[in-house]
């Protein structure tokens, strides 16, 4: 799992008072290994996606955790 990955589901766990492994898994949401080899690929992306109440942009030196009552999104 990239490390930016790692650092999301640490963010999260933090804000909902648990530890990450109490998370739901990541793989449920999205293809980890996928998202690594596109963090990986030194192309200039960014990955936006959904999961456990918050919205996780990241791309391979940047990473934002929000959650999605703070961006007004319903869901």
């Amino acid at each position: 799992m990239h490390p930016v990955l790692s650092t999301a589901l640490i963010r999260i766990a933090a804000r909902e008072g648990c530890e990450p492994v109490e998370l739901p898994p990541l793989y449920a949401t999205i293809d980890p290994e996928a998202v690594t080899t596109v963090l990986e690929s030194n192309a200039a992306v960014t990955v936006c996606f959904e999961y456990c109440g918050y919205r996780i942009v990241a791309a391979a030196d940047a990473l934002e955790v929000t959650a999605l009552e703070e961006t007004g999104s319903a869901g």
